[in-house]
């Protein structure tokens, strides 16, 4: 199970959701800067009257569709590391949850990199809202990730370290490297920085 962009019966809801999902289906794909707004129109089956009725701007429909992903997203990535967490034999650390969870969407058919990473490289800081978005993003992720480790005085670090980790699997696996390999660093990684804490104190 992976967070599919395009839900099953998107047809038949309102025009707001189903321009939405199409904003949401096709930014992800192709891009913000190659995705035009008569292609999201087109495609949701709307008119170009109804669609800024509800998105005064293109910034305004990119803003929908990040928070939109936000929301989808992490939803989803809290429910794999719960689900892969619970598989794990009594006694083991939760963290290793964290890599069977990214092989899931890095090995998933939609995968097209981190939405909030492509965003801010393509628009960089000309819609202010994007950075502002993708920045709760991934505070939002770290936090997920925090939850994992026991209690510490380096849970924080380790939790931003975890974000660093899954931020290069994505960049790894967009540039074309295995799935299976970028999943085995991400086991060997998150074991290291469990280990590194207990090592400084000897």
């Amino acid at each position: 199970m992976t967070f599919d962009p395009l839900p099953p019966g998107w047809q038949d809801l309102p025009a707001r959701d189903r321009l939405l999902h199409t904003a949401h289906a096709l930014f992800y794909r192709d891009g913000i800067r190659a995705t035009g707004i008569d292609r999201v129109i087109a495609e949701s089956g709307v008119t170009k009257v109804t669609f800024y009725r509800h998105f005064p701007s293109k910034n305004d429909l990119i803003c929908a569709y990040l928070e939109y992903r936000h929301t989808g997203w992490m939803a989803w990535f809290a429910d794999a590391l719960q689900r892969h967490a619970h598989a794990l034999p009594a006694g083991t650390d939760r963290t290793r949850a964290l890599a069977p969870a990214l092989a899931e969407w890095l090995g998933s058919q939609h995968f097209r990199g981190c939405a909030f990473i492509n965003s801010v490289s393509e628009l960089g800081d000309t819609v202010p809202e994007v950075l502002e978005i993708a920045q709760r993003h991934k505070r939002d992720m770290t936090a997920l990730l925090a939850g994992l480790l026991p209690a510490s005085a380096q849970r924080a670090q380790i939790a931003q370290a975890l974000t660093l980790v899954v931020e290069g699997a994505i960049v790894r696996v967009q540039m074309g490297e295995p799935v299976a390999e970028v999943v085995a660093a991400v086991s060997r990684l998150t074991d290291g920085l469990l280990a590194a804490p207990l090592q400084r104190k000897r």
